[in-house]
């Protein structure tokens, strides 16, 4: 039994599909039924109760008409405030509509997005359609849910609702800052495989050639990388770097054509970097016989979650054992990064190990447990980047401020 408001949500949208049919005749008013009963589907009936049948049908009716062109493998995008007299319907929110090919992290993405241009989100619609478009991009037909076709491809519909903007200019900048970031998702989606496939030939490498240093360090470094390319990081971008000396100064030099998913474009201050001679202290850092280096980017990611990305470095070495450059990835660690106990995870486990047998205290004594208890609760972003010296100071200072209660 349909509770009230369900009750409510179906008569309106019977109510929307009464009107499109009362206006339109034959397939085409079939396939926007189609259309208008996908699009509010998931809608929540208290969105839905609180305005009139003719503006949602109105809403409906001017989503369908955007929708009608979309030239392949391109989102379309619109930003603006409608009214009734040109589009059909009102609101007093600004309205982003966005049509594209359906991809993973498209909504938190876009979300994110207008938050940063300091926007409320009030209302947001996104349902997943199969439609048919020709070779040039007209809407041919829409399924119905779970309909099976050939030639058919799945669309993102997203229909946002924010904060109402007046200028112009400002939803011309919302329309360009939404236009990168699904580049930036397509980019990422396109070279997912491809990124795998370097983490794959890394590997590869490790074991055919292996770089000279210890084999625990080797075997952890190879371990690691096998668990970020089992689901247990969101790959951005790539891109490789070449370590050269010219004129007694060192210079970490981006290969243009290497870079892939976010990593693709070039900005140009990474060009300048590129061409910066490295301070004495960089220069050295870049030489370090250390496989891999974990840390933070300097940008945040624009795709899924809106944090600074983190920066997975594979340093390359030469036959004489010297660093002579860089395999560089970006992206996001995933939620079992930071969920599944450290002593798990390749690299962490190595540090944790590390840190309590320099500590030496007796296996079940209290400190020891006391000491693991905060290393499997150390803030994971940190432990991905600290060393051994600096973890074993820091954890045991720790461990002497619980003893004392002390500032």
């Amino acid at each position: 039994m349909k509770s009230p408001a369900r009750k409510l949500k179906s008569e309106r949208i019977d109510a929307i599909a009464k009107r499109l049919h009362d206006r339109l005749r034959g397939e085409e008013a079939r396939r926007v039924d189609r259309f208008v009963r996908q699009y509010y589907g998931e809608v929540a009936a208290e969105d839905l109760v609180g305005f009139s049948a003719d503006n949602l049908y109105g809403e409906a009716m001017a989503i369908w008409r955007f929708a009608q062109r979309r030239d392949p493998g391109s989102p379309k995008i619109r930003v603006f405030n409608p009214r009734h007299e040109e589009d059909g319907w009102q609101s007093t929110h600004t309205i982003v509509e966005i049509i594209n090919d359906d991809m993973p992290f498209l909504v938190d993405s876009v979300a994110a997005a207008l938050n940063r241009h300091a926007l409320t989100v009030h209302l947001l619609i996104h349902p997943i359609v199969r439609v048919r478009r020709d070779a040039k991009g007209k809407l041919v037909d829409v399924l119905n849910p779970g309909a099976e076709a050939e030639d058919t491809i799945f669309e993102s519909v997203l229909h946002v609702e924010v904060s109402q903007q007046l200028a112009q200019k400002a939803l011309d900048a919302i329309g360009e800052s939404l236009a990168r970031v699904l580049a930036d998702i397509r980019a990422t989606v396109s070279d997912w495989r491809p990124m795998l496939a370097r983490v794959e030939d890394i590997i590869t490498e490790i074991e055919t050639a292996p770089p000279p240093l210890s084999d625990d360090e080797i075997s952890e470094g190879k371990a690691f990388l096998e668990w970020i390319r089992d689901n247990n990081f969101i790959f951005l971008g790539y891109r490789e770097y070449h370590l050269e000396t010219v004129d007694g100064k060192d210079y970490l030099r981006l290969s243009t054509e290497s870079g892939l998913g976010v990593l693709r474009r070039v900005l140009p201050e990474s060009l300048e970097r590129s061409e910066t001679p490295l301070s004495p202290e960089a220069g050295l850092f870049a030489r370090r016989k250390q496989l891999l280096i974990i840390t933070k980017a300097n940008s945040r990611s624009t795709v899924h979650r809106p944090v600074y990305m983190d920066y997975i470095g594979v340093r390359r070495f030469d036959e004489n054992g010297e660093a002579v450059g860089e395999r560089r990835f970006t992206g996001l660690f995933t939620s079992a990064a930071y969920n599944r106990n450290p002593r798990e995870i390749p690299l962490l486990r190595r540090k944790l190990s590390e840190v309590l047998a320099r500590s030496s205290f007796p296996p079940s004594g209290h400190n020891r447990k006391a000491l693991l208890n905060i290393l499997e609760t150390y803030p994971r972003d940190e432990l991905f980047q600290i060393d051994d010296d600096e973890l074993f100071e820091i954890s045991h200072g720790i461990l002497h401020l619980e003893e004392r209660q002390r500032i």
